[in-house]
């Protein structure tokens, strides 16, 4: 009877075993035990993977002799592909390349430069060894995406100013499945979505909004043009862009962009508070300062804020030099130009995360307006702890420019210039007729569906310099991050799948601390070797004594 009985069990255990195995193939789940959930991906990557219309194949670039805070990287980004190739409807491959690994100096020079010329710029990490030896090595932390039809290089080292190396390599790990499915997106789109720069208002040239149009041309076409008179002439575009207007908008231009707003349309608004000589500054040091009426305010006050009529000066800015003669030979002087501040972005909203101060000239500041509980405002960009509010009219007197240890001056903290607003909007034009001039347009809507806008109240925050880059400071070499932050602002409004929100994982760092490393550097490394072998040993003997111990009786 025992003989059957434990057949009976055998053969039940194999029975199980195989209906788990035929479940586990047919139902494939993963468990994630961390707190911050490091090794799941989203379910919008997962459907993407399932979704490749061709199969992928990843050359990555981050390989060979790499310090602790890179390995980490490799080993997160190898994790992550594992994951990524678990859900992909294609082939999905990944090869880890050591640039750095050639017979020759000769050949790994010809290597370096072939990647360079691919737009894969090597890092340099400078580095001290345990007896303070300098060590300094190249590497490239890139990755290339190639499909049948393209191939598509991604950044992976994300490069804060000011932050230590290992925060930025904790950001970039944060970011590593945004940046991947980001490309992958781009690679796999069947169709190119549209926005557009408004015209007809003085708005920035082309020429001047290049770097931006050439960012967004990566995700969108980009297309230009005034409104007219059709209220349906925006319906085709993803997001419009204000940039820098100088004139006053028509009421059937502001008609446009209402019911644009109110059918869902996004909205970026650059737009100084105020108005200036720049040129009369330029010759005699001195410029008076008005409101800039672009007879925008009675919209923005429906949507919820105001930009405010003045001109903010902040301590924490750019060094300028400035003509201080105020005569026909001019002397430049340089000095802090408390009229460009550097604006801090907010660390707890995706499109100012993680990026760098933000180049501002001439800007003013905004205030929320209540009354509207359907729209929620967050504030993006900042002033510092050390701002004063120019008020108008008043004058721009260069040679009368306040110390910057003057704190009853700059007496006023973290005076908003963009802010980010979601929700249900009130129409401006609600119990107003139709504007003359407005020939044709669809059903006419007061209060809009769920949708967002982004204000600045600074019209260069956008612009680029005569070299076409934006936020590039030429006088001082810094690049700062008006290209990052606008497009993600843009990115941010126009993401209807929630991609974004991959932008907002955090990863706890979990740091050694390396002086106790160094100064206990041999007790651990026998500890290592010694202490397996001796638990090997005690749970050796434990388990003779109680054998011994149970066949004893």
């Amino acid at each position: 009877m025992k003989k059957y009985k434990s057949l009976v069990i055998v053969f039940a255990s194999l029975l199980f075993s195989l209906l788990v195995n035929i479940l586990l193939q047919r139902h494939f789940f993963r468990i994630d035990l961390t707190t911050e959930k490091r090794y799941s991906i989203s379910d919008n990557t997962k459907k993407l993977m399932s979704d490749l219309q061709q199969p992928v194949t990843l050359n990555i670039y981050l390989d060979g002799d790499l310090n602790s805070g890179f390995l980490r990287l490799k080993n997160s980004l190898r994790e992550l592909l594992d994951e990524f190739s678990i859900y992909a409807s294609k082939d999905f491959n990944y090869n880890f390349i050591n640039p750095s690994s050639a017979k020759t100096e000769e050949e790994r020079y010809e290597t370096y430069l072939r990647l360079a010329s691919r737009g894969m710029n090597p890092t340099t990490i400078y580095e001290r060894d345990s007896e303070g030896k300098s060590i300094q090595k190249i590497v490239f932390p890139w990755v290339e995406i190639i499909t049948q039809n393209d191939t598509f290089p991604v950044n992976l080292l994300k490069n804060v100013p000011g932050n230590s190396g290992v925060k930025n390599l904790n950001i970039s790990i944060e970011n590593l499945e945004y940046e991947l499915t980001d490309a992958l997106r781009i690679l796999n789109t069947k169709s190119i979505k549209k926005v557009a720069f408004i015209e007809g208002h003085g708005e920035l040239f082309e020429n001047f909004v290049y770097d931006a149009s050439l960012a967004f041309s990566r995700y969108f076409q980009v297309d230009r043009g005034v409104l007219g008179d059709d209220v349906c002439v925006l319906d085709d575009y993803e997001a419009i862009i204000i940039a820098n207007p100088l004139t006053e908008f028509s009421e059937s231009d502001k008609f446009i962009i209402d019911q644009y707003i109110m059918n869902g349309g996004k909205v970026l608004w650059f737009i100084d508070g105020v108005s200036f000589s720049f040129d009369e500054l330029s010759e005699t040091g001195i410029s008076p300062i008005i409101d800039k009426n672009l007879n925008l305010s009675d919209m923005l006050f429906c949507y919820g804020i105001r930009i405010n009529p003045i001109l903010l000066q902040d301590v924490q800015c750019l060094q300028m030099p400035i003509n201080v003669s105020g005569g026909p030979n001019p002397q430049y002087e340089s000095m802090p130009w408390f009229y460009s501040p550097l604006l801090l972005p907010n660390p707890m909203h995706a499109i100012s995360r993680n990026i760098t101060q933000v180049k501002a000239d001439f800007c003013s500041s905004i205030d929320f307006i209540s009354g509207n509980d359907a729209v929620s405002k967050t504030i993006l960009l900042t002033t510092s702890t050390s701002t004063h509010q120019q008020t108008i009219p008043s004058m721009i007197d260069l040679r009368e420019m306040p110390s910057e240890d003057d704190n009853g001056y700059f007496n006023k903290s973290f005076i908003p210039v963009a802010v980010v607003l979601e929700g249900e909007f009130n129409s401006a034009f609600t119990n107003r007729l139709v504007p003359e001039g407005i020939t044709r347009m669809s059903e006419r809507r007061n209060k809009s569906i769920d949708t967002k806008m982004l204000v600045v109240a600074d019209g260069d925050v956008i612009k680029n310099d005569a070299e076409g880059l934006m936020g590039f400071d030429r006088y001082s070499g810094v690049q700062f991050g008006n290209k990052d932050f606008v497009l993600n602002a843009l990115l941010y409004l126009t993401d209807e799948a929630n991609w974004f929100q991959l932008k907002d994982r955090t990863f706890k760092i979990r740091m050694l601390n390396k002086t106790k490393l160094y100064s206990n550097s041999s007790f651990l490394k026998w500890a290592n070797i010694v202490f397996p072998i001796l638990l090997l040993f005690l749970c050796g003997g434990l388990y003779l004594l109680i054998r011994y111990l149970r066949y004893k009786k």
